[in-house]
């Protein structure tokens, strides 16, 4: 629905929630499901101007940790953790997906349709869906959507305010699954021995082989090895 409207004529922040969703678009062309009144699943529209295009994955960090930020309010902040680039993760277990559009100008980003899919209250999922959880399977309580809407915007708001500083990359690596810690991908179809090591200025997951160079691989070019 984002898509087709003009958003030169939509006010920041304006969110478009749904009510249910049974074929959200995610990462690498996987769906995301909720049931009616259940989860979270809005986009928020965002106009973040100020960012060059190449920097452009300053808005994921942005959005993985604000929403990492909130959760650590409902459970205990050491099980949550950012799997590259943007999967948010319990335990081995995850809560919340997120796909981010971005609209460029001759100078930089002009707009960002930011949809976000996260568990709340569902607590049955389909089998297709892999390793999920909800909030209520996690502390066994049942929450207002509508509350925890308000406050994620809010959560997304503070950190948006500092997208520019060296802060928000901080909090995304002491978030990042897997920093500096040796595991196992699938890079470019060959399984590959490495560590994390960051992620570079164009959103890039850095990892270092046991023998040789740093490679820096987009989205589609590895796989974790769980």
């Amino acid at each position: 629905y984002c898509e087709l409207l003009d958003l030169n004529k939509v006010e920041e922040f304006t969110c478009f929630c749904a009510l249910a969703q049974t074929a959200g678009i995610g990462q690498r062309g996987n769906h995301w499901e909720a049931q009616p009144g259940q989860n979270l699943t809005f986009s928020l529209v965002l106009h973040p101007k100020h960012l060059m295009v190449v920097a452009q994955f300053k808005l994921t960090q942005c959005l993985s940790v604000a929403v990492c930020d909130w959760l650590s309010k409902k459970i205990s902040p050491q099980e949550i953790k950012i799997k590259w680039p943007n999967d948010i993760y319990v335990g081995a277990r995850k809560i919340c997906g997120m796909l981010i559009s971005i609209k460029v100008s001759c100078v930089g980003v002009s707009h960002a349709i930011c949809g976000i899919g996260l568990n709340i209250n569902q607590t049955l999922f389909p089998e297709w869906v892999p390793n999920p959880i909800s909030l209520k399977q996690i502390t066994g309580e049942d929450y207002d959507i509508k509350k925890c809407l308000e406050e994620l915007i809010e959560s997304v708001q503070a950190r948006y305010e500092e997208i520019l500083m060296p802060s928000l990359q901080e909090a995304y690596l002491a978030r990042l699954f897997r920093n500096n810690e040796p595991g196992q991908y699938i890079y470019k179809d060959q399984l590959m021995a490495a560590t994390i090591v960051g992620i570079n200025h164009y959103g890039q997951l850095l990892l270092q082989p046991a023998e040789g160079e740093v490679v820096a691989c987009n989205l589609k070019e590895v796989q974790y090895v769980l």
